[in-house]
């Protein structure tokens, strides 16, 4: 027990609530490279219990708690910056989501499939797995990041209140019924070949569990916190270097989504691309499918105006980048060729917000 609590996954967020208690993050530069490191370890940490729990209940239950667990991070980071920012917040969430959906599919899946296919030259995985996830996802971005652009009941890209909840409603039900073909109904569609989802189960004890558990909620918790501390920090720098705010959604999907990112590519790496597809596309879906919810009630209830409607360029990109990742995924195999456009897509992505 003793050596289980001297494990780094434990130590760092304790580290990190020392931190954030003690009040001095905003005293010195050093506080606050310290503070977003440790907010990164945290991060990982979170994953890392994340992985303990999911080996212990096998896939594809495993890759789902790891990308709500994403998503928890995500929504409350959005929620919390968006009520204390006010009305210079009402663009971050569909900042966020939109950036963070960018950069799972051109980022994570392209790294996915170049770095499988660099090693493997080529990789297979299930076309029906790929098939239920992309239609779920393409359905819900549609309709919260699309359709509020050319809505006329409210002047903007801004969803009226029914309009808002019944988006919402569509998110939930089309997520819930995914996660319901994910772990029902067609569960055999989602699991690697070779059996990887029953390894390792029988090391891990209920003791470890339980407490990996309550340290994700430790990490989950003070990345929450230490990411809306450092957010001034974070615009300050983009404005300094005139940069366009935008950025600092780009800057907080990449902060959330980086662990997962490194647990696709390393699945991918030891050529079980499903457990990579998994991760990437149920992450994407829960970014969008539980955040917008989420958002959606914060602001009927603070009474919060929220733009949701990407503009014309952004849609165009969004797109490409949906397009692109159909067609990679149609044959049920992939090579390097198609991880290499997906992350011409993500530079291209992030060029054009700089030089817009």
């Amino acid at each position: 027990m003793m050596r289980q609590l001297l494990q780094w996954t434990i130590i760092i967020p304790t580290l990190a609530w020392g931190l954030f208690f003690s009040g001095v993050i905003h005293d010195s530069y050093i506080f606050q490279i310290l503070a977003s490191v440790l907010l990164i370890l945290s991060v990982m940490s979170a994953v890392h219990h994340s992985e303990i729990i999911a080996h212990k209940v096998g896939e594809p239950y495993g890759t789902i708690i790891l990308a709500i667990s994403i998503t928890v991070i995500e929504v409350s980071i959005i929620i919390s910056l968006m009520v204390s920012g006010g009305e210079e917040a009402v663009s971050l969430a569909r900042d966020t989501v939109y950036s963070a959906t960018m950069l799972i599919l051109n980022g994570i899946v392209g790294s996915c499939l170049f770095i499988g296919g660099l090693k493997h030259h080529e990789q297979t995985f299930s076309k029906h797995s790929v098939t239920i996830a992309l239609v779920s996802l393409i359905s819900i971005v549609v309709f919260t990041l699309v359709v509020p652009t050319f809505t006329k009941s409210v002047q903007g890209s801004y969803y009226s209140t029914p309009q808002l909840i019944f988006a919402s409603l569509v998110c939930l039900i089309i997520y819930s019924f995914f996660l319901f073909a994910q772990t029902s109904r067609h569960r055999e569609y989602f699991l690697s070949a070779g059996g990887h989802e029953h390894e390792n189960t029988d090391i891990i004890g209920k003791r470890m569990v339980i407490t990996s558990f309550l340290f994700l909620l430790v990490s989950l918790g003070i990345v929450v916190l230490l990411a809306k501390t450092l957010s001034p920090t974070i615009e300050s720098i983009i404005i300094s270097y005139n940069l366009p705010l935008t950025l600092v959604g780009v800057v907080i999907a990449a902060i959330i989504l980086l662990p997962e990112g490194i647990a696709a590519i390393m699945a991918a790496r030891k050529n079980r691309l499903q457990t990579s597809l998994n991760l990437s596309l149920g992450s994407a879906l829960a970014s969008i499918g539980l955040t917008i919810p989420s958002v959606a009630i914060v602001c009927i209830v603070y009474d919060m105006k929220i733009i949701l409607g990407l503009d014309v360029k952004s849609i165009i990109l969004l797109g490409l980048s949906v397009f692109t990742v159909m067609l990679s995924l149609s044959s049920g195999r992939t090579n390097i060729v198609y991880g290499v456009v997906l992350l011409v897509n993500l530079i291209a992505f992030i060029f054009l917000i700089i030089y817009p």
